[in-house]
């Protein structure tokens, strides 16, 4: 088998309709740094959208900021994005600190988690994988240079960047996140390639998703962003199983109708909320 690519229509921007800034009276960028203000966003948002669960954070440069990125947080238009790179050494990446979920937007971004489900929200959070959070510390021409000179320090960073996802999926699950999120924009078939995005299915998304499977409980699920899905079907590390939804369904209603039914799921994006599953099934992923 070989990967197949998934042709995706969103992109990383975030931003927030004007209606909803003029009805919550919110200040950006103040409302991406704040959890009460989070909170009211992710809600609002929701209610907009006709949405099963709110959603947060509201872009892919969290865990790249908490590692030591600079970021730019933009305004109600274009949500935060990279600003500068922490370095231009690869072994650099070798120290960079823990994630400190104590303090800085990844602890308000786990309050305001955690209050939504106290008032009884369905909660996805975004995780991002390795090549989204490393394009926002370097350049990325650096990180295909080292696999191919330094192939052993890249495993490393790879090997740490995983062991920081699992505390962040850890930490996420006790403040009662239930659906995550997971994907990779940086790291798809089209900007990897097929050689070095299956060697990524094996390095880092396989042993990844593996070991959050124990993790994540019954009360929660792991939606996959469908590039990542297409990749460990192409290398054998997953197959889909059709699940009976018993009518057509929205997709983000079913993905919530999953939830203590299958660990993942991932045939379409997670933004694609009002796709409908006209046939009644939705297919999950069942790793090898």
């Amino acid at each position: 088998m070989s990967i197949t690519d998934f042709n995706c229509t969103y992109n990383n921007g975030a931003g927030v309709n004007e209606e909803i800034v003029q009805k919550t009276k919110l200040k950006f960028p103040d409302a991406y740094k704040n959890w009460e203000d989070m909170a009211v966003l992710a809600k609002e948002i929701k209610n907009h959208e006709d949405a099963s669960f709110c959603t947060l954070p509201f872009c892919h440069t969290l865990e790249g900021e908490a590692l030591g990125a600079v970021i730019n947080y933009g305004d109600e238009r274009i949500g935060p994005r990279g600003k500068d790179y922490l370095t231009s050494s690869i072994e650099d990446l070798l120290s960079i600190s823990e994630l400190d979920f104590s303090k800085g937007r990844l602890a308000e971004v786990l309050k305001a988690c955690s209050y939504l489900r106290q008032e009884g929200e369905n909660v996805a959070l975004y995780i991002s994988g390795p090549f989204t959070i490393l394009n926002l510390l370097i350049d990325l021409r650096y990180v295909f240079k080292a696999f191919k000179k330094s192939p052993e320090v890249m495993e490393k960073i790879l090997e740490k960047l995983r062991v920081e996802l699992l505390r962040f999926i850890r930490e996420a699950q006790n403040m009662g996140v239930n659906i995550f999120s997971y994907g990779d924009s940086s790291g798809g078939l089209n900007i990897l390639g097929p050689k070095l995005s299956e060697q990524i299915v094996e390095m880092f998304t396989y042993p990844l998703l593996k070991e959050a499977q124990q993790i994540i409980t019954d009360d929660s699920v792991m939606l996959l962003c469908p590039k990542t899905s297409f990749a460990l079907i192409g290398t054998n590390k997953a197959k889909w199983k059709n699940v009976e939804l018993k009518e057509s369904m929205k997709y983000d209603k079913a993905c919530v109708s999953m939830i203590g039914k299958a660990k993942f799921l991932g045939e379409m994006c997670i933004k694609n909320k009002n796709y409908i599953l006209k046939d009644g099934v939705i297919k999950s992923i069942e790793l090898i």
